[in-house]
């Protein structure tokens, strides 16, 4: 035996026997073939998928399938496969994708736009899917936990536009133009004390240069006034040139130039169900629509949703309570202006219920005033007034009083019962605090860390929120896959196929049994028609 310093492949020379079937190359459990039986699952016409309900047609090349595409971009963000080029590439090579789409080999702008074109069919089939998970047991729908984080956008920070950063530019553009101006004035003057020459040389010079200069300033003052105009005309704060719904996004410092993607995590598994995308840094608004989403897509009659501080609001808590959703939210602790200041807060003042009037630190009561009024939120609040006569003879006055006030007043929202309800909710849900970032953390670390979605590939809130389904579809389905095993993962899938293959076997039946007879007539016509030729 020869000994051989490495290990030495095969001569590409070398003939050898293939398997015959691009089936052979796919194992029996490959993840490919769930993608399959998913997709053949959907009805893609009801999901509003394009082309999906196309008849033949005798004119030009057909469409490609949309259930392929669909099928390849599963595959493509299932693998970290999003770019659609790689997948033109991923199509040609990879023998998954050859066995899942059959060979064919779709071009990058055909399977481009089919993310673009179809994102409302793609938030559908995501829906589907969520579907799917309550049917199989999959989600408890009694805990929810709803967080939100940054995902870069097709855009740059330099693209986008604040009002301050164009009033900024406007003042530097005006400075440069002026000092432009200044300089054109100065070389004018040069000019008029040389003496005149004749010839192809005597004219222009650096005042030509000058002026060209001052005309590209003015022109990009004249723009940027345009945006600053057209912001506070329609009352918006930022301005995207590269991508329209983009913003800024700024929290802890970080900013971002992207979109902020809320996602309702289910306690059971921890998956998705129910998600949005928007363009608002702060997640305050956000509690009731989204605890909302939950709701319907797990059809409960009661939820409970648990939310870190930034979600909360006093209206969303009451929106949520007139919705049978019990909201866990903690209670930011605000500036403490009046106990920086020495004086006492509404909480050192006791409510009583009963006798309506609160109780100061010092055991009077404040009684309620007839009018009401708003404050910088909005809320409608009751005014609490004491009596001028004790609160200048209360020894506590220092520590109450402003230093221009008579006497003492607070102001109690007109729903305040639900915020004394939340609060006496929260005592005791520090455990559950501390489950919830273990609950919604989950999808976003496995997306941002173990598959790199940070950023969009689309513009635009439409395409980025179909975007986004894809990514919210394929954990869902990776998880799912994982959770139940492949074998029986595809059983799931078949019984949801069983009543489609049912209706469709009694419809071929039917078309056979309308042919059987059909023929047995033709039959029967054709032997009288010789039986009288004869």
């Amino acid at each position: 035996m020869t000994n051989r310093t490495f290990k030495t492949g095969e001569s590409r020379e070398q003939s050898s026997l293939l398997p015959a079937r691009v089936e052979d190359y796919v194992g029996a459990d490959n993840a490919v073939r769930a993608i399959e039986s998913f997709v053949r699952a959907l009805d893609l016409a009801k999901l509003g998928f394009r082309h999906a309900d196309r008849k033949a047609e005798g004119v030009g090349q057909p469409p490609y399938d949309p259930a392929d595409l669909l099928k390849l971009y599963l595959y493509g963000y299932i693998n970290q496969i999003r770019s659609s080029r790689r997948l033109e590439r991923e199509a040609g090579r990879n023998l998954e994708l050859i066995w899942l789409l059959r060979n064919l080999k779709p071009g990058y702008r055909t399977i481009g736009n089919f993310r673009k074109e179809n994102w409302a069919a793609l938030k559908a089939a995501n829906r589907s899917f969520v579907l799917l998970m309550r049917e199989l047991g999959l989600v408890g729908g009694s805990v929810v936990a709803i967080d939100g984080s940054f995902f870069h956008g097709e855009a740059s920070k330099a693209s986008i536009f604040t009002r301050k950063r164009l009033a900024d530019q406007i003042a530097k553009l005006d400075q440069e133009i002026e000092a432009y101006g200044k300089s054109l004035e100065d070389n004018d003057a040069a000019e008029a004390k040389k003496p005149v020459r004749n010839g192809p040389d005597g004219g222009g010079g650096d005042g030509d240069d000058i002026g060209a200069k001052v005309a590209a300033l003015m022109a990009k003052r004249s723009r940027a006034q345009a945006d600053l105009a057209r912001l506070e005309e329609n009352g918006q704060t930022q301005l995207s040139v590269t991508d329209p719904d983009a913003r800024l996004l700024v929290k802890s410092g970080q900013g971002v130039a992207g979109y902020n993607v809320q996602t309702v995590v289910d306690d059971k598994h921890k998956l998705i169900v129910a998600s949005e995308v928007v363009n608002d840094s702060s997640d305050v608004g956000q509690l009731h629509a989204m605890a909302m989403a939950a709701k319907e897509a797990l059809e409960v009659k009661t939820l409970q949703v648990l939310a870190d501080e930034g979600y909360y609001s006093s209206r969303e808590l009451k929106a949520c309570e007139d919705d049978s959703i019990t909201a866990y939210v903690p209670v930011p602790e605000g500036n403490a202006r009046l106990e920086k200041q020495g004086r006492f807060a509404l909480k050192d003042f006791n409510y009583d219920g009963a006798s309506d009037t609160y109780h100061c630190p010092a055991g009077h009561q404040l009684h309620p005033m007839k009018s009401r009024q708003k404050n910088t939120s909005g809320r409608v609040e009751i005014r609490y007034a004491a009596r001028g006569v004790i609160c200048k003879t209360c020894p506590l006055k220092v520590h109450c009083l402003g230093s221009n006030a008579a006497y003492r007043t607070i102001g109690r929202w007109e729903h305040e019962d639900v915020l004394e309800r939340h609060r006496a909710r929260m005592q005791g849900a520090g455990e559950l605090m501390r489950r919830r970032s273990g609950i919604v953390e989950h999808p976003f670390g496995t997306l941002k860390c173990r598959a790199g979605y940070r950023h969009f590939l689309v513009r635009g809130f439409n395409k980025v929120r179909g975007e986004w389904s894809l990514m919210a579809l394929c954990y869902n389905f990776t998880r799912v896959l994982n959770i139940l095993g492949f074998d029986a993962f595809l059983t799931a899938l078949a019984k949801t196929l069983a009543p489609c293959q049912h209706s469709l076997a009694a419809l071929l039946q039917r078309i056979q049994g309308a042919l059987a007879t059909f023929w047995a007539n033709i039959q029967a016509r054709l032997a009288i028609a010789s039986f009288a030729i004869a």
